[in-house]
């Protein structure tokens, strides 16, 4: 069995009035991301650490935004043709393990929901999709809440 890894990372500033989406959940706050998408940032992460894992380049090659068909497109389209690719390649997932980096809201309450998105979009079982939330203590743009970050690792394996 042939076992790859991936990392990905997203970033996306923060704005009073926008959606603040996360792991395929809305998030009630008052500032969003700004974004071509719906500027899911842990969507955006898996996407990154799964076509990388895979070798097939980064969510902007597959899905750029430049492109008028993506702009305002659910993130969680974006997720599931990313599984499809990987798949058309002869992957599965093993597991996803993130982290999404913000001061403000508190995401804990929102992680299981979101797990059980990410998880039922890719197929997984819910004990291989990690989400971890942290702040910076007030340091940096995520302190300070003018964006969010979120860190993705992914396995994979060919079959």
């Amino acid at each position: 069995m042939r076992i790859k890894t991936g990392i990905g990372i997203d970033v996306h500033r923060l704005e009073k009035g926008m959606n603040l989406w996360l792991g395929g959940i809305k998030i009630e706050h008052t500032k969003g991301c700004v974004a071509h998408s719906d500027g899911d940032v842990l969507i955006h992460a898996i996407c990154d650490a799964l076509l990388g894992a895979a070798g097939l380049g980064d969510i902007g090659l597959h899905f750029p935004d430049s492109c008028p068909a993506y702009k305002g497109i659910d993130s969680k389209l974006l997720l599931q043709k990313t599984k499809e690719i990987i798949e058309n390649k002869g992957f599965a997932i093993s597991n996803i393990d993130s982290v999404v980096c913000l001061q403000c809201p508190k995401i804990r309450p929102y992680i299981d929901e979101m797990r059980q998105c990410l998880a039922g979009i890719l197929e997984i079982n819910i004990e291989d999709m990690s989400v971890k939330a942290t702040t910076t203590e007030y340091l940096g743009f995520e302190g300070r809440e003018e964006g969010v970050s979120a860190y993705a690792t992914a396995l994979i394996y060919k079959l």
